[in-house]
C-alpha cells in the first residue's frame, strides 16, 4: 500500500471509528438525565448533570498532559484506551449503581421499563465497543530513517536509547508548550470563545434534551422528542461543518462572518426557547412539569432550535479550529490541549449549575458569553489578518 493510500485509509478508519463512539457517547449524554431521573424512585439515586460534570472536569484536567501521554504510549494506544473508557460508561447505564456510576464518569474524562433500558445500553454499548476495536485497523506510516544493513548492533543500540530519551524530551517539552500558550494574548482571548463553546455544547448536548422531555404538554411524545432533537442538532452540526468547514478555502472574507452567523443563530434559538420553554424545565421532578411558558409550547419549535443550536456550535468550532490551526501551527497539539482544556471545564462548570439553575439564568450565561466571546475572536481575527497582509497565505488555510 502506498503512503497516500495508507494515510487515506487511517483517516476513513479514524472517521468510522469516532462515528461509532461518539454516536454511542453522545446518545447516552442526551439523555443521561432523563434516564437517571426516572430511577430515582428506585434504590438508584444519582444526576446525569452530576455524571457529565465529573467527565468533562476530569477531561479538562487531562487535556494538559494529553500531549505527553500520545508522545510516551502512540496516539493508537491512547484512542484504544480512551474508547475503552467511553464504553464503560455507557455500560454503567445497563445496571447502575451510584458508585459505579459516579466511578466510571472519572475514568472518562435509567427508564420505567427495565428490559428497554438495557437493551438500549447494551446496544450503545457493543456500537461503541465495535469503535474502539476499529483503531487497531490503523496502519503505521513507513519509517523513513531504515537502518543499514552495516550498522552494528550497537550502533542501533544507541539509536534505541536516544530514542526513548527524545520521546521523554518531546513529552516535557510539549506540556512546557501547553502551559506557556495559556498566558498568550491570543489565546487568553480566544478562551473567552472556547468557554462559550463549552457552555453551549452543555445545554446542547444534555440540557436541552432533558427539557423537552419534560415538558408535560408535549403529550406522549415527550421522550420521544429528546430523539428527535438530538437528530436535527446533528443536522445542523453535518450542515454547517460542511458549508463553513469544507467551503471555507474559497472564503475571502474571513472567518468573523461566520462566528457572527454562528452568535445570531444562536441569539435566535435561545430567544426561541425562553418564549417556548417552562422556566422549571431543565430541574423538573421525574413527573415533568405542568407550568407553563410565555407562549404556548410547540414542538415544532422546540425541534427547530435544535436545528439552530447545531448550526450555531458549527459554526463557532469550525473557525475556532481553522485560527488555532493557523496561528499556532507550529505548536498545534499543545494548542488544542489548551482549547479542549478550557472548553471542558466550562462544559463542567455548566453541567454542575445545571442542577440547580431555572432555565432563563442558564440562557442569560450564554448570552453574555457569546457576546463578549464573540468580540474576542474578532480582535484575534483582525490580527490574524494583519500577518496575512504581512505576506501569510490566509486563504490556504
Amino acid at each position: 500500500m502506498s503512503p497516500e493510500s495508507k494515510k487515506l485509509f487511517n483517516i476513513i478508519i479514524l472517521g468510522v471509528a469516532f462515528m461509532f463512539m461518539f454516536t454511542a457517547f453522545q446518545t447516552c449524554g442526551n439523555v443521561a438525565q432523563t434516564v437517571i431521573r426516572s430511577l430515582n424512585s428506585t434504590d438508584f439515586h444519582g444526576s446525569g448533570y452530576t455524571s457529565m460534570a465529573i467527565i468533562y472536569g476530569v477531561f479538562s484536567a487531562s487535556n494538559l498532559i494529553t500531549p505527553s501521554v500520545v508522545a510516551i504510549i502512540g496516539p493508537q494506544l491512547s484512542m484504544f484506551a480512551s474508547g475503552l473508557f467511553y464504553s464503560m460508561y455507557i455500560a454503567v447505564f445497563i445496571q447502575p449503581l451510584p458508585w459505579s456510576f459516579y466511578t466510571a464518569s472519572v475514568f472518562i474524562g435509567i427508564a420505567a421499563a427495565e428490559s428497554d433500558r438495557r437493551t438500549v445500553f447494551i446496544a450503545l454499548t457493543v456500537i461503541s465497543l465495535v469503535g474502539t476495536v476499529l483503531f487497531f485497523l490503523i496502519r503505521q506510516p513507513d519509517s523513513e530513517n531504515v537502518l543499514g544493513e552495516d550498522e552494528s548492533s550497537d550502533d542501533q543500540d544507541l539509536e534505541v536509547n536516544e530514542s526513548a530519551q527524545s520521546t521523554m524530551g518531546k513529552a516535557i517539552d510539549a506540556f512546557r508548550k501547553s502551559l506557556k500558550l495559556c498566558v498568550t494574548k491570543e489565546m487568553l482571548l480566544l478562551s473567552i470563545t472556547t468557554a462559550y463553546t463549552g457552555l453551549e455544547l452543555t445545554f446542547f448536548s444534555g440540557v436541552y434534551g432533558t427539557c423537552i422531555g419534560a415538558v408535560n404538554k408535549f403529550g406522549t411524545e415527550e421522550k420521544s422528542l429528546i430523539g428527535l432533537s438530538g437528530i436535527f442538532i446533528g443536522i445542523g452540526e453535518i450542515l454547517g461543518g460542511s458549508l463553513f468547514g469544507l467551503l471555507s478555502k474559497n472564503n475571502r472574507f474571513g472567518r468573523n462572518p461566520v462566528v457572527l452567523l454562528g452568535i445570531l443563530v444562536h441569539f435566535i434559538a435561545f430567544y426561541l426557547i425562553f418564549l417556548n420553554m417552562p422556566g422549571d424545565a431543565p430541574i423538573a421532578p421525574v413527573e415533568g412539569t405542568d407550568s407553563s411558558a410565555y407562549i404556548k409550547s410547540s414542538k415544532e419549535v422546540a425541534i427547530f432550535c435544535s436545528f439552530l443550536l447545531g448550526l450555531g456550535d458549527s459554526c463557532f468550532n469550525t473557525q475556532l479550529l481553522s485560527i488555532l490551526g493557523f496561528l499556532y501551527s507550529e505548536d498545534s497539539a499543545p494548542a488544542f490541549a489548551v482549547f479542549k482544556f478550557v472548553q471542558s471545564i466550562c462544559a463542567a462548570v455548566a453541567f454542575f449549575y445545571s442542577n440547580y439553575l431555572l432555565l432563563h439564568w442558564q440562557l442569560l450565561v450564554m448570552v453574555i458569553f457569546g457576546f463578549f466571546g464573540t468580540i474576542s475572536f474578532f480582535s484575534v481575527e483582525w490580527a490574524a489578518a494583519a500577518i496575512v497582509a504581512r505576506g501569510s497565505d490566509y486563504r490556504s488555510i
